[in-house]
C-alpha cells in the first residue's frame, strides 16, 4: 500500500464508505428521469405539487439542490468514520503471575517475634506482613503454596486476592508436616507459574529452616525454575529462638540464627535472579516485602500507542443540518412563489 493508502487508512476508519459519494449522480445518469412515461404513484395531490415545482423555478431548483448533494457527501463522510490521532500514551499493564511459597513446618510455631509489642509465632508474623503485602497487589495474579514435610497448592493462581488472603489467614503451623521440603515447594510453585501464558512469573518464598526431605534439593528445583522463566526471591526469617531468660526477658542466642540456611537460600535466589533476604524481627520482614514490591512492581510499563478520537459526529451533525436547511429553503420558496 502506498503513503496516500496509509494516510487515508489513518484518517478513516471504514474509507470504502467514501465510494458511495458518486451514488446519487451514478442514479441520476443512469437512471430515466422521473417525468418518462407514466408517473411511478398517483397521489390526489400530485397536479399541486407539480404546480408548486414549476413556481420554484429551474434556477432556483438548481441552487436549493446542492444542499442534498452536500448532506450526502457529509454522510458518507461521517459513515467512513473519521478519527484523529491523539498524543501517545504508555498505559502500565498488570500481567504479573506471582506465587507465595510459606513454611509451615513446626519450628515456624516459635513465639520470638515482636509484633505490636506482644511476642508472636514466626508464622503469625509472617501472615500479618503477607496479608498487608497482598492488599496492595491488586491486579496480580497470585498463588499461595505451603510447605512442611510436603509441599501443597492452596490457592491456583487468581485474580481474587481477597480468597487468597483468607486462606492465608487459616494457615497453622505443623499441618502440612513438621520438616521442611524446599525444594518440592519451588517445584511445585514452578510447575502452577509455567502453566500460565505470562511473561512476568515471580516467587516469594519464605521459611525459617532448612531444606530436609522431599525428592528435589533446593538448588536443583532452583536451575528447574529459571529454566521455566521463574524468578524467585527468598526470605529467610527467625528470631533467635525463646533458649534461655532471666525474669522471663528471652535472651537471645546468635548460635540458633543458624538454624535458617541462609547461604543455600541465597544461592537459590542466585540461579534464578533474584534476590535473598534475611529477617530477624517483624520490622525487617515488613521492610523486606516493601523492597520486594519495589522489585516487583504492579504496574508495568506497556506499550506506546497513539490513542484513535473518534470525529464522525461532526460530518453527520453538519449532514442533518444541511438536509434540514434544504428542506426548511424548500418550503419558504413554496410559499413565495405561491
Amino acid at each position: 500500500m502506498n503513503d496516500a493508502g496509509h494516510w487515508l487508512l489513518s484518517v478513516f476508519a471504514w474509507p470504502w464508505w467514501l465510494c458511495a459519494l458518486p451514488l446519487p449522480w451514478l442514479a441520476r445518469r443512469l437512471l430515466p428521469a422521473a417525468g418518462a412515461g407514466a408517473p411511478a404513484l398517483r397521489v390526489p395531490f400530485g397536479e399541486r405539487l407539480g404546480a408548486i415545482g414549476g413556481r420554484i423555478g429551474p434556477a432556483r431548483a438548481q441552487r436549493l439542490g446542492v444542499l442534498p448533494w452536500l448532506a450526502w457527501a457529509l454522510l458518507c463522510v461521517a459513515a467512513a468514520r473519521p478519527q484523529q490521532l491523539g498524543e501517545v500514551v504508555q498505559p502500565p499493564q498488570t500481567a504479573r503471575d506471582l506465587m507465595l511459597a510459606v513454611d509451615l513446618s513446626g519450628s515456624m510455631d516459635e513465639r520470638d517475634i515482636e509484633l505490636e509489642g506482644r511476642t508472636v509465632s514466626r508464622l503469625v508474623a509472617a501472615k500479618a506482613v503477607i496479608d498487608a503485602f497482598l492488599e496492595r497487589r491488586q491486579g496480580d495474579r497470585v498463588g499461595l503454596i505451603v510447605f512442611g514435610e510436603r509441599a501443597y497448592a492452596l490457592t491456583p493462581l487468581t485474580r481474587d486476592l481477597d480468597t487468597v488472603r483468607e486462606q492465608l489467614r487459616s494457615m497453622e503451623a505443623k499441618i502440612a508436616g513438621p520438616a521442611t521440603a524446599i525444594g518440592d515447594a519451588i517445584a511445585l510453585a514452578t510447575k502452577r507459574l509455567q502453566a500460565r501464558p505470562a511473561d512476568q512469573r515471580v516467587l516469594i518464598l519464605l521459611t525459617d529452616g532448612v531444606n530436609t526431605p522431599g525428592l528435589l534439593e533446593p538448588e536443583k528445583a532452583a536451575a528447574i525454575a529459571r529454566d521455566a522463566g521463574v524468578r524467585i526471591h527468598t526470605v529467610a526469617f527467625g528470631g533467635y529462638g525463646a533458649g534461655l531468660s532471666v525474669f522471663g526477658l528471652p535472651i537471645r542466642m546468635p548460635g540458633n540464627a543458624a538454624l535458617t540456611d541462609e547461604a543455600g537460600m541465597k544461592r537459590v535466589a542466585d540461579i534464578t535472579g533474584g534476590r535473598a533476604f534475611v529477617a530477624r524481627d517483624a520490622e525487617q520482614l515488613v521492610g523486606i516485602y516493601d523492597e520486594i514490591e519495589r522489585l516487583e512492581p504492579v504496574k508495568l510499563p506497556g506499550q506506546r500507542l497513539r490513542p484513535k478520537i473518534e470525529r464522525y459526529a461532526w460530518p453527520l451533525a453538519a449532514s442533518l443540518l444541511c438536509a434540514l436547511l434544504a428542506l426548511l429553503l424548500r418550503q419558504w420558496s413554496s410559499r413565495r412563489s405561491s
